[in-house]
């Protein structure tokens, strides 16, 4: 075939491609899109909801880079940002910034116990401790964190954090070094300390697992909301926010019977939890605080609005991190 006839050739390919394209759109049939964050509906309780632009401010701290987790220690606030590769304090009695600390994409969470802020990274694959007197990294812990949104518990003279492929790890502060390995089901990679027990949600399996610190046992698995995530401890119970359908579950911590299932339409990836002042307080994307009460195990209210994804309490306070913003917010818990 003569070599002019290929563009015609091609024309003609293209425009039968193109044919077919627009039948297949006109009868709702075009290639599917990537799935998308769910849809955050918050709670529809009468009285409930607020907006974020009613939130009154204690004190607003400027931090780049994608503010996210915190800790509280003695004199502070420590937060991860993980863009930024920083850690980073905020001093409580002057609500100013102090040290700023360089890690390499800090994750994972942060704790506070013996004398020190420990701060998994993600690219260094290890535990990093940081002396909150100096804001100096002081020993490095081989221990690759299973999950950059997983966790870090401090509890029995250990630090414990489950590192890759779901194995619970127990830290030695006074040799920092790790001095024991336990095996956990897979995708289960977020540990609390409370009461003399580890706890665990484990995402995969739609269970919370309670284990035994000196053997590693997983004692019970504790049916619980569909993906749980994150976890946090108070009022008599273990609390997890379950990302597949946004509602968090109570768990009895002495008997393990599931107390409630609270609807707070706050699914999708990311969020955190916290206790304090009587209240769980449960931070997503669009809905930066859910204020729960323990007493009815209802939403005692909700603010939806921008902001959020990171939170922790402390000092009588409420300390929003709000990742997209690059800052932290913080609150007095006595909002209207």
């Amino acid at each position: 075939m003569p070599s002019n006839n290929l563009p015609m050739c091609l024309n003609a390919t293209t425009l039968l491609i193109g044919v077919f394209a627009l039948t297949a759109i006109a009868i709702g049939q075009a290639p599917a899109a990537h799935p998308a964050e769910p849809v955050r509906k918050g709670v529809a309780t009468p009285g409930v909801s607020r907006s974020m632009s009613t939130i009154d401010k204690i004190a607003d701290f400027e931090i780049s880079g994608s503010p996210d987790w915190s800790v509280v220690t003695r004199d502070s606030v420590w937060v991860t940002t993980g863009r930024a590769d920083h850690v980073v304090q905020m001093v409580e009695a002057t609500n100013k910034v102090g040290f700023i600390v360089d890690i390499a994409r800090p994750c994972s969470g942060l704790a506070d116990g013996f004398g020190s802020v420990w701060s998994p990274s993600c690219k260094d694959h290890a535990v990093m401790r940081i002396d909150p007197a100096t804001g100096k990294v002081i020993a490095k812990v081989a221990a690759d964190p299973a999950n950059s949104e997983g966790g870090i518990t401090i509890g029995d003279g250990s630090v414990w954090i489950v590192t890759k492929p779901s194995t619970l790890v127990r830290i030695n502060p006074a040799t920092n070094a790790i001095v024991n390995s336990f095996p956990l089901p897979s995708e289960s990679e977020n540990p609390l300390f409370s009461d003399g027990f580890l706890w665990v949600s484990s995402f995969g399996h739609d269970q919370l697992l309670k284990i035994d610190p000196a053997s590693g046992q997983v004692l019970k698995m504790i049916p619980v909301g569909p993906k749980p995530r994150f976890l946090t401890a108070g009022a008599g119970s273990i609390w997890t926010l379950n990302q597949g359908d946004g509602t968090i579950s109570r768990v009895d911590a002495s008997t393990g019977a599931v107390l409630a299932t609270i609807p707070c339409g706050i699914e999708g990836g990311g969020g955190e939890m916290t206790f304090g002042d009587g209240f769980i307080w449960a931070t997503m994307f669009d809905f930066p605080i859910t204020k729960i009460d323990p007493v009815t195990s209802k939403v005692a209210a909700q603010w939806g609005g921008p902001g959020g994804d990171g939170i922790r309490f402390g000092f009588h306070s409420v300390w929003l991190s709000n990742g997209a913003m690059g800052s932290v917010w913080r609150l007095s818990p006595d909002q209207k």
